[in-house]
């Protein structure tokens, strides 16, 4: 898939300077950047799930 994205010159600038720091292409490191945020779970769903866990590990182990 090709994506194309619209940076401010100062956003721009970072990725370009972040890239070179890297020694990575700019396009490698934005989509190395989104396969990265796309497959790890929210840290919210992340929370929560271990909110659930805590609060119902009693029940679990009555029900294991």
């Amino acid at each position: 898939m090709t994506l194309a994205i619209e940076l401010s010159d100062q956003q721009a600038k970072a990725l370009a300077a972040a890239a070179e720091h890297l020694h990575v292409s700019e396009a490698e490191l934005a989509a190395a950047v989104v396969r990265d945020f796309v497959s790890e779970p929210a840290s919210d769903f992340a929370a929560a799930s271990q909110l659930v866990l805590a609060k119902n590990k009693e029940l679990y182990r009555r029900l294991a």
